[in-house]
Formats: structure tokens, sequence, C-alpha cells
């Protein structure tokens, strides 16, 4: 009896480990976008309002916003491949514009 239960460890802990390979990155839908959005509307629309301002291009949307005391971050995509742009902001003032896809030349 000893013998199968030590032949049926290894097999127990192949089908743990096997169950750690998967991974989450799939998106599930609205509530991750809402998830990542923690900073303030007035923040987001002074960003989208910064980088189109900058870019010459209307079609701005907020991808996602991070909340700091310092500054919120504001990730928004530009045109119809969203190209990605960074903005640093706070209670309305933008601090910094920048690209992401040009490694910030602009």
């Amino acid at each position: 009896m000893k013998k199968y239960l030590i032949a049926l460890i290894p097999v127990g802990l192949s089908l743990a480990l096997a169950a750690c390979s998967e991974t989450a990155n799939e998106s599930t839908g609205p509530t991750d976008q809402q998830s990542m959005r923690t900073g303030s509307p007035q923040d987001e629309q002074a960003c989208e309002l910064a980088v189109t301002q900058q870019t010459n291009n209307p079609d701005v949307i907020t991808l996602s916003s991070d909340f700091s005391q310092a500054n919120t971050e504001v990730i928004l995509g530009v045109g119809q491949q969203r190209a990605r742009w960074r903005c640093l902001v706070s209670n309305g003032q933008v601090a910094e514009v920048m690209s992401l896809t040009d490694e910030g030349s602009l």
C-alpha cells in the first residue's frame, strides 16, 4: 500500500504545478477597465486636452489612470492605432505629457 501512495505523490505534485502555469492576462470586460482607472475624471479630462493639443489629434481616449498623492499617471491612446501617451497631472494641472511610442521624443 505504501508503494502505491509513494508512486501517487509525484503525480499529485505534477498536477498541482500544472495548475500554477495558467495565466490571467486576458481581459474579462468592463470591470477590468474600471479597476485600472483610479484617477479623477477632472484629471483624466485635463490630460486628454493636453495630449489633444500636443498631438493636434482630437481622437484621444483614456486607457488607464493611477492615482497617487504626488501626481496621477494617465495613459492615453491617440488615433486609430491608439498610440500610447503618458500624462502626469494633479488637481487638473498637467505636469508632464510624453509619448510612450516614440520614447518621449515629442
